[in-house]
């Protein structure tokens, strides 16, 4: 039973709050999208440091839609730089549909990446060569953020080339205005194989993930994209990404996102986490109503928002070690008659959701190979938010459960009040060396 799992248990919680919602309806203007399961739900979240948290259809594949656009803009950036990009497509929202014909007067460019238009266009920017093409560059890149092969779905793309005249048109108009700087055929071609790729929830987590990592695959460590074009695709999800409803998206859940018609939605919380949904079922603005649900309340449940917390100081975990190790140890402690090995975990500076996540995941790399008990140092935390401590709380508690035994140095009571804690709670104590002087002589009956 890991610690951590107090993530993974946020996550199945959410799940089974909105598995059972049966608003909003299916994409049917793509016939293929129609045939999905509408009861097909999971959440996926990946930390900087890698670590994966799912619960529900978090392996269902299905194909990527709109949320292929801020990846593919994140490509045009890197090969063809922020100011070549700029001039055929700009950075406004649109306060439009995703299909809306969103064309700036005199210019004809299209108002941002994440509307159609825009799309078409910024896919149309990727080089075209002999020998790179322009969809084997898209989908390398792609696969590149998810951190493995991906492929297209063939039926979905030839579901979607057949019923997709709009996007045919917009990129006529986009032509008559003078900026397309490709043929309009091609272009659209490229851009619905583009959509067609096939995902699941667990991909595009790891792509959320490496956009909030600057540009770094947080999984594979692969350097997709610099640094700079990473924070310029985060800024156009932020006011862009979830069309005519992008304000109310980052006033109330404050992540960048973008939302696809197949159901998929992506999150990133810079320098945090990556978050994905799936859920087909989507609402008149064409975002999964579960996944908006889900992503919404665990904002809300984790402070998440971006504008809480901007900077957080200093490191979260200073030290995994074992008390052996450490410069008060006695020589010799581990042969001492009924005395055992004691993992130590240390923390400072303040814990929020993302910290706490590392101090949960520290926990339970500290054993139970090596050590049946781990003391959790606390001593240079200087604040715990609500959410943070709750998942301590909850995490700690799984550690105990499973029969490690467990302890706190937490003498400003930070985490719950000192000699307070419930039974099968930790034990908590003023210093680090009275809390593994207790796990180390403690016995199980």
């Amino acid at each position: 039973m890991n610690a951590a799992d107090a993530v993974t248990d946020a996550l199945c919680e959410l799940h089974t709050r909105f598995a059972g919602l049966r608003d909003g309806r299916l994409a049917d203007y793509i016939p293929q999208l129609a045939l999905a399961d509408p009861d097909a739900f999971g959440l996926a979240l990946i930390s900087m440091d890698g670590h994966r948290y799912s619960a529900g259809d978090v392996e269902v594949p299905f194909t990527v839609q709109s949320v292929s656009k801020p990846f593919v803009y994140a490509l045009s950036l890197s090969v063809v730089g922020l100011d070549e990009v700029g001039r055929w497509v700009g950075a406004e929202p649109s306060g439009e549909a995703f299909n809306a014909i969103s064309l700036e007067p005199g210019t004809g460019r299209p108002a941002n990446a994440m509307v159609n238009a825009g799309a078409i266009l910024t896919t149309a920017l990727v080089p075209d060569t002999r020998h790179a093409p322009r969809f084997d560059r898209i989908l390398d890149y792609l696969s590149r953020f998810a951190g493995r092969q991906l492929d297209v779905d063939e039926q979905v793309y030839a579901s979607e080339a057949l019923t997709g005249d709009r996007n045919r048109a917009l990129a006529y108009l986009i032509r008559s205005a003078g900026p397309l700087p490709v043929d309009p055929v091609a272009a659209v071609e490229t851009y619905f194989r583009q959509c067609a790729v096939r995902v699941t929830a667990l991909d595009l987590a790891t792509m959320a993930a490496t956009l909030a990592n600057g540009g770094v695959n947080p999984v594979t460590g692969d350097a997709v994209v610099p640094e700079p074009v990473a924070a310029h695709v985060l800024a156009v999800m932020a006011t862009c990404g979830m069309y005519d409803a992008s304000g109310d998206w980052l006033l109330r859940v404050g992540l960048p996102a973008k939302s696809g018609v197949s159901g998929g939605l992506i999150a990133a919380g810079p320098a945090r986490f990556g978050l994905a949904t799936y859920s087909p079922l989507l609402n008149p603005a064409g975002t999964s109503v579960r996944g908006h649900l889900a992503l919404g309340a665990l904002s809300e449940r984790f402070g998440l928002h971006l504008m809480h917390n901007p900077a957080l100081a200093g490191s979260t975990v200073t030290l995994v070690t074992t008390a052996d190790d450490l410069p008060s140890a006695p020589t010799g402690e581990r042969e001492r008659a009924g005395r055992e090995r004691v993992a130590v975990v240390a923390a400072q500076g303040a814990l929020d959701f993302t910290a706490a996540e590392r101090v949960l995941y520290a926990l339970d790399e500290s054993g139970p190979q090596e050590t049946a008990a781990v003391v959790l140092d606390l001593r240079r935390v200087t604040d715990i938010d609500t959410a943070a401590r709750a998942m301590l709380n909850s995490g700690l508690a799984r550690l105990t459960g499973s029969g490690r035994r467990t302890a706190v140095a937490d003498p400003a009571d930070r985490l719950v009040g000192q000699g307070t804690a419930a039974a099968g709670a930790p034990r908590y104590f003023a210093s680090r060396e009275e809390a593994v002087d207790w796990c180390a002589t403690r016995r199980t009956g």
